[in-house]
């Protein structure tokens, strides 16, 4: 593969997602198309050159065969690249008569539902109570004094934190 149709492929694939980002419905299309030209090119560059199997009736050197398979698989993609891009050009051509531009907005349900989600997770984020270290650290503070340190770990039985049994490490072997 040279190096000079390996660059115009990544350009063509990076201006080609540079657009499907864009809003609008015409650049979203374009770069649709240029993402399929690119993997086009990629198709074309990824057979070796050759001769054809047939020259004049008679076979080629098996050796010097060109693969036929880059050249169907190409002719495959620019079939189904022009029929998504016509699909999407009549799509696009439907949403400009129904709305008269071409900008893809943002959903105002979605919207709503974001802005729901947000709004819960700031209360939910106020309801939280400070931890059980958090209160003792805030009293010492309050108190000038350093907080006491629990090395009784019968302090944490019944807690949600309390291990009955020690547990041994796992060495990730998956066997007895």
């Amino acid at each position: 593969m040279s190096f000079t149709l390996a660059l115009g492929a990544a350009l063509l694939f990076g201006m080609g997602t540079w657009l499907l980002l864009q809003r609008r419905l015409s650049r979203i299309i374009i770069g649709l198309g240029l993402i399929s030209h690119g993997a086009n090119l990629l198709l074309v560059v990824s057979g070796r050159g050759g001769l054809p199997a047939f020259v004049n009736g008679a076979p080629s050197d098996p050796d010097r065969y060109i693969d036929p398979l880059p050249q169907a698989m190409l002719l495959t993609a620019i079939v189904i690249s022009f029929g998504v891009t016509a699909f999407l050009l009549a799509m696009a051509w439907r949403s400009f008569v129904l709305t008269g531009d071409d900008l893809v907005e943002d959903d105002r349900e979605d919207r709503r539902i974001a802005r729901e989600d947000r709004a819960a997770a700031a209360a939910s984020d106020e309801e939280v109570a400070d931890t059980e270290l958090g209160e003792v650290a805030r009293r010492a503070a309050e108190q000038g004094t350093d907080p006491e340190v629990v090395t009784d770990h019968a302090f944490l039985e019944g807690s949600s934190r309390w291990v009955a049994e020690p547990t041994e490490p796992d060495d990730g072997g998956g066997g007895q």
